[in-house]
Formats: C-alpha cells, structure tokens, sequence
C-alpha cells in the first residue's frame, strides 16, 4: 500500500493547490494590501476547497513573484501566521511550499506541523530567475536536524517553467533521485502551471518507479483527470478550482466538487 492511501485514507488523492495572495515584501503587495485580508482569503478558499471534497491541501506562496532562490525572512513568517490562524480550521491533511526555496519549506514545515512539501529540491535549472542549483544534500541533512522523520518529500523532477540542464531521460532522472534521495513522490509537470501533463511522460515514469508515488503536477481539470489518474498515483490540482479556471482568481467551491464527484466515481471502479 502506498502511504497516500494511509494518510488520505482513498486511492488516487487529490492535493489542492491553495495560492495564498501576495504577502509582505512580495513585488505584488501593494501600499494598503494588510495580512489581514490574506488570511481572509486564505480562509475564504480553504473552505471552499474543503467543503468541494479535496483530499488534502498545499499551501503555497503562488504570488511572490519573481520566486527568489533564498527565501526574505518575512516570506516564511508571513505563511506561518496565515496557517496558524486557519490551523483549527483544517480538516484534511496539508503541506507546504516555499516556491524555489527547499530549505524554507521544510523548516516552515516544522514550525506548522506539514504533513509534506512540494518542491525543486534535485537537479540544475536555467530559466528566467538565472540558475538554480539545488542541493539535495543539504536538504535531507536539515530535515534530519529537525527530526522530520515523517515528512513527505515530493521532488519536482522536471521543472514546470524553465530548463533542465540534466540531458538524460527523465526516467533515468527518477530513478536516480530515488536511489539517492529516497523521495515521497515525483512531480510531473507540463512546461507552465495549468498546461496538460503528457500521458506517455507520466507512464513512463511510473513504469520505472512502481513502488514511488507519482503525482500528475500540473493541468488535470475536470475533462483529463480520469485520464491521468489511470497513469497516475495521485495529482495536484490548482488553476483548474478556481473562478472561470483563472490562475488569477480564488476558489470556485462548485468547481472543486464538480471536479471531485469525478474523481469519486472514478475511484469507486478501482
């Protein structure tokens, strides 16, 4: 049994995407914007994703753009405050992610008692933001300073929006990761947030770590999600909840369970 059946209790989980509004310091707050009206947001959409039927949810910082490689202090404080204050009010499991910044997720992680972070924790990219090299190393050895035993790595092992200077297979990519790494799961994205992941991508990696999670990253929506979920061993979904399936806008609660029933009946067949 794979640990997503443990932890959510189904096959198949749906990890929701919860993009928090620009947060202090962030390019995108403005003169006036209050943390206040973040987590009230935040609030409004964790709800609405909750009461559509999602498995578990990710909480991430979406609209600190551009991403910075090393996250500014207020960043990480700011996201555990809007946790904190919606903490009783969560009633699946959740995780965080610190976009490009693997060492930010995993102490926020701590601090907020994460289930799992979502990441580009492996691999050399190039891409708008320059180069991001990340060391997995360092990373596995904070995580055991901070005795997070239990936390759930998933590894973005292509990257949704930039380049991968690593020219081999992704399956032989995988593969690595895992013999070094020992991740929770794989991300496969498309090449930008919302775009269809390839089918023949996402087989071919599961095909090459069976006993390894593997999660469809990017573009499932309500017409492909059976699809994916055949290859699949669960998917994270953002822009596809969300008002008129606008990356720009919050939750549309009829949205998420139209998309859920699908899945639900969907599951009842395995």
């Amino acid at each position: 049994m794979l640990w997503t059946e443990k932890m959510f209790g189904v096959k198949k989980p749906i990890f929701a995407m919860l993009h928090l509004d620009p947060l202090p310091g962030d390019p995108l707050f403005r003169q006036g914007d209050t943390m206040k009206r973040v987590v009230e947001l935040a609030r409004k959409d964790l709800h609405a994703l909750q009461n559509g039927g999602v498995d578990g949810i990710i909480f991430s910082n979406e609209f600190s753009l551009p991403y910075q490689r090393h996250m500014s202090f207020i960043t990480p404080a700011a996201m555990a405050r809007v946790i904190g204050e919606l903490m009783s009010e969560l009633s699946v499991p959740y995780g965080v992610d610190c976009i490009s910044d693997g060492l930010a997720s995993i102490e926020l992680a701590a601090a907020v008692d994460a289930k799992f972070i979502r990441g580009t924790f492996s691999g050399v990219y190039v891409g708008d933001g320059g180069l991001y090299n990340n060391d997995f190393s360092m990373l596995m050895r904070r995580k055991a300073e901070l005795h997070l035993d239990d936390l759930k790595m998933l590894y973005f092992i292509n990257p949704e929006s930039d380049r991968n200077l690593d020219t081999r297979p992704l399956v032989d990519i995988a593969k690595s990761v895992i013999f070094k790494a020992s991740p929770a799961g794989l991300c496969i994205s498309a090449s930008a947030a919302g775009q269809e992941v390839d089918n023949d991508l996402i087989r071919e990696v599961k095909a090459g770590a069976p006993d390894v999670v593997v999660l469809c990253n990017t573009g499932c929506c309500v017409d492909t999600v059976t699809t994916k979920l055949e290859y699949a061993d669960a998917a994270v979904v953002g822009t596809t909840f969300k008002e008129d399936g606008d990356f720009t806008k919050h939750i549309d609660q009829a949205r998420v369970k139209a998309f859920m029933d699908v899945v639900r009946s969907y599951r009842s067949s395995l």
